[in-house]
């Protein structure tokens, strides 16, 4: 009976610290920094190094996917980031990323928009998209 909670323990606490894969689409060819990333997903930088538009695409608020790319991303909690956007917004300097209920919904919109730059978890990744980061 203990070895079975034991493995049953390890396989949620492993899935509760699964991957998470920036993704553009396919003929995105650039290249991205951690700190890029961050940059992009806070709206201070509008556009991909090598040129074109970056639009942002967030995980649904309170998933994992979207907790794990806060905290280990964008080095913030979920009630910073909050705070942060409720700032800009408030004196117009910013709207933050637009959002997904799902990593399908999020795989769908990229490998359709060239523009767009999300992230979802390592198991969610296709063949449609391109993985610029892992974390």
């Amino acid at each position: 009976m203990k070895s079975v909670l034991v493995i049953l323990s390890l396989l949620f606490s492993a899935s509760a610290f699964a991957g998470i894969s920036v993704i553009v689409h396919p003929s995105n060819s650039t290249s991205l920094t951690e700190d890029e990333v961050a940059r992009i997903f806070l709206g201070k930088m509008k556009s991909f190094p090598g040129g074109g538009s970056a639009v942002p695409i967030n995980a649904a608020d309170g998933s994992n996917q979207r907790d794990t790319f806060n905290d280990v991303v964008l080095q913030k909690s979920s009630s910073q980031i909050k705070a942060y956007w409720s700032k800009l917004i408030f004196t117009g300097k910013g709207t933050p990323p637009q959002e997904a209920d799902s990593d399908s919904e999020i795989l769908n919109l990229i490998k359709s928009n060239p523009n767009l730059i999300g992230y979802v978890s390592n198991e969610a990744v296709t063949g449609d998209v391109k993985v610029v980061a892992q974390f």
